[in-house]
């Protein structure tokens, strides 16, 4: 499917059914441009396309909800890791190849690309048809019950997003160069067009940096905010350090947790590279399998997609696994970017006191200080992190809804939601087990 994004730029945005119909030297120039090649190749012309009939760049609505001032352009990166690896060709291929998305998981691949009158890709996004809000992290299932039960109907909607990956990172993957942001608005109003060439109710960006944020809300997105607990990097030179940084309560008890972590004989391996191998990842997705079913009812992640990242993304993953008595019991899934850690899955076949929050945060920020990076990203939920040094940070998301009565709907909902955020955010803080002067001092996160 085609359409014009942008009549002066002669930009034409495509929607790819696979990411295989990117080429992965163009798709990772636009997410990763630092870790990529720069210069633009030609699209590949047997990709499969079919046009979208009438569809136009679609100027944004007047009732939009606007977040900050200026023009709608994009001009820091704060909350940008320049080497994401979720939004990186190699991750996004390993979701469709192992059949984590796809097929009949609720999860169809309609990626898009703005391609330049050369044919050239100059921006692409991770996008996919939707027939549930599972997966997500950013819960929207009182809307779609609330509109069905009006007479309405939510799903198909189309989602902007890594599968599975409560991660912030960009989602309008612009290449840089002066036509950067003639790109992104590409990208707009290619989502546009796809949710009213597909009848999606609604389109949903989320886990999006600020930036982005603010951009999608000056094009009329409707925006929301929520909170995670990140760890940040304030330069400590080892983990003792870090722990001087906090109040001496909580400094003695995150010292009591890690000796009685792996006091029953338990050792640790953290593990990346060539180091980690197949029997390696046949013990951790018992243990992703042994939790998820606890949890959720069904893991996402099958099988396959473990050796598919283990093949092609070894050395952005940190392999946190725990030994006792000759074999493995537990263990941690990181992957690591550019300045972030991001900690993903985790899982245990044995349970011991405390060993959940030495493999998934402690090792995590001793990896995170050794490697120079300047954050762990933890996850969704878990107030229990603020007690371990991870302060609450401010997570976004953007969406634009077709049906106008939804709209105002949810738009009242969001403006009373990010209050209470806002709120939250501010009691949060004031539980922070950092000593008040000096480093680590309270503070939100960005």
């Amino acid at each position: 499917m085609t359409t014009k994004a942008d009549d002066d730029a002669g930009l034409i945005v495509r929607v790819a059914p696979s990411i295989s119909a990117i080429a992965a030297a163009d798709w990772d120039a636009c997410a990763n441009p630092q870790g990529a090649a720069q210069e633009p190749q030609p699209a590949d012309q047997s990709a499969p396309a079919t046009d979208f009939r009438n569809a136009t760049f679609r100027t944004p609505d007047d009732d939009r909800t606007c977040a900050g001032r200026g023009t709608a352009t994009l001009e820091s990166v704060s909350q940008h890791d320049s080497d994401n690896p979720f939004i990186s060709h190699a991750f996004l291929s390993a979701l469709e190849e192992s059949g984590a998305v796809g097929g009949r998981t609720g999860w169809t691949p309609l990626h898009l690309a703005v391609e330049g009158p050369d044919g050239t890709v100059r921006a692409v996004a991770p996008c996919y048809g939707k027939s549930h809000s599972l997966g997500e992290y950013v819960f929207d299932h009182g809307w779609a019950d609330a509109f069905e039960r009006a007479g309405g109907q939510y799903y198909p909607k189309l989602q902007l997003s890594v599968p599975f990956t409560p991660a912030t990172g960009r989602r309008l993957l612009a290449r840089p160069g002066p036509g950067a942001d003639a790109a992104r608005h590409g990208l707009v109003a290619g989502l546009r067009a796809l949710r009213r060439e597909i009848d999606a109710s609604s389109a949903h960006v989320t886990f999006l940096p600020q930036e982005e944020w603010r951009f999608l809300g000056e094009e009329g997105f409707l925006l929301r905010t929520d909170r995670q607990f990140h760890w940040p990097n304030e330069g400590y030179h080892s983990f003792e350090d870090f722990l001087g940084a906090l109040s001496a309560r909580k400094r003695k008890a995150i010292r009591r947790e890690r000796r009685d972590a792996l006091g029953p004989g338990i050792t640790v391996e953290p593990l990346t590279g060539s180091d980690i191998t197949e029997a390696h990842w046949d013990a951790f997705f018992d243990f992703y399998q042994d939790t998820g079913s606890r949890k959720w009812g069904r893991p996402y992640l099958p099988r396959a997609f473990f050796s598919l990242v283990g093949e092609h993304m070894a050395d952005r993953i940190l392999l946190v696994m725990a030994r006792r008595g000759g074999r493995y019991i537990a263990g941690a899934l990181n992957f690591i970017g550019a300045n972030t850690l991001y900690g993903r899955n985790w899982g245990a076949i044995e349970h011991h006191p405390f060993l959940h929050f030495e493999l998934c945060y402690y090792q995590a920020i001793d990896f995170a200080i050794r490697r120079g990076l300047t954050r762990v990203e933890a996850g969704a939920q878990g107030e229990h992190k603020l007690a371990r040094g991870y302060k609450p940070t401010f997570t976004y998301s953007a969406h634009d809804i077709g049906h106008p009565g939804l709209r105002r709907a949810v738009a009242d909902y969001l403006a009373r939601e990010r209050i209470a955020i806002e709120a939250e955010m501010e009691a949060l803080a004031e539980e922070l087990p950092y000593r008040h002067e000096g480093r680590g001092a309270r503070a939100l996160g960005a």
